[in-house]
């Protein structure tokens, strides 16, 4: 089928106050694994590629684009694709040629006002071209005397660095003021993070979706818990962001496989266990959200 709308799948999702899966992909084992994955679930899916995927490329971001346009075209669900994390401007500028139709622009490490600056023209110009954007804002208060804010021209605090957190009155006014169509927040979830030990602001967020009329995302979704990815969609999240849990499943299974046979040397043995546990993880991440694990 044609490739769906990112923007339209996660605003569909927050009206009726559940959550769009969106799984990070590198290779085109990642790209079959999550389509697979969501076919099994029956539900639409987000393919994201991020900066660093397409660093990991040497930085040519059209190979394993299309390879996703191509799969997801021909998937029995739903696919779109999202460009995520996306720092350079020559990037963000071939989103549109080549099948994106949303994107994250990830200028939180940069202070407040810069941020927004950079933000709203990289809004601008992404609405300018039909792409629906997301972006990130967080804080930290009290770090070594600083107010992490990003005042004074101090580097702001990444948005899911342990301790970060979104303030919603500013939240409120950078969204007013950028322009975009979701925002990411900080609650408690990191990047990376290889243990399911991350405890979410419930709190926090219940304020952050009353201050904010846009869709909210999570982003480091790998190290949260299952009941806390069902709070986080019950509490107004709708979009959840995975990555590190599919590498996680691909590698152990490929160390299991070789371990256990270790005269294998044709990479298609082992390159499709690994491929068969991330569709599985997709799976079950899918289920979670939609509150039918299993």
């Amino acid at each position: 089928m044609p490739l769906a709308s990112t923007g339209e799948l996660v605003t569909r999702a927050a009206e009726v106050r559940s959550a769009v899966a969106a799984f990070n992909i590198v290779t085109l084992e990642h790209i079959e694994a999550v389509i697979t994955g969501a076919e099994s679930a029956g539900t639409p899916v987000v393919l994201q590629v991020s900066e660093n995927a397409v660093k990991f490329r040497y930085g040519r971001l059209l190979p394993l684009a299309r390879a996703a346009v191509a799969a997801a075209e021909r998937a029995a669900v739903p696919v779109a694709l999202h460009l995520d994390h996306v720092q350079s401007d020559d990037l963000l500028r071939q989103a549109p040629g080549a099948g994106f139709s949303s994107v994250m622009y990830d200028a939180a490490r940069l202070p407040y006002a810069d941020n927004l600056a950079a933000t709203r023209a990289a809004a601008d110009w992404a609405h300018a071209q039909g792409l629906w954007i997301e972006a990130e804002l967080g804080q930290v208060g009290g770090k070594d005397g600083q107010d992490g804010r990003g005042r004074g021209g101090r580097p702001a605090r990444d948005a899911h660095a342990p301790g970060a957190r979104t303030d919603p009155d500013q939240a409120r006014g950078f969204v007013a003021a950028t322009g975009v169509d979701a925002l990411a927040v900080a609650i408690g979830s990191v990047h990376a993070m290889t243990t399911r030990t991350a405890t979410l602001d419930h709190g926090l967020l219940k304020r952050l979706s009353a201050a904010l009329c846009v869709p909210l995302v999570l982003h480091g979704s790998s190290g949260v818990p299952d009941d806390g990815l069902v709070a986080a969609v019950t509490g107004g999240i709708a979009k959840v962001n995975v990555g590190t849990a599919l590498n996680i499943a691909m590698t152990r299974a490929i160390r299991e496989f070789l371990a256990t046979h270790p005269e294998a040397v044709d990479s298609r043995r082992y390159l499709s266990v690994g491929r068969e546990a991330m569709a599985r993880t997709v799976h079950r991440i899918i289920g979670v959200l939609s509150g039918s694990p299993g």
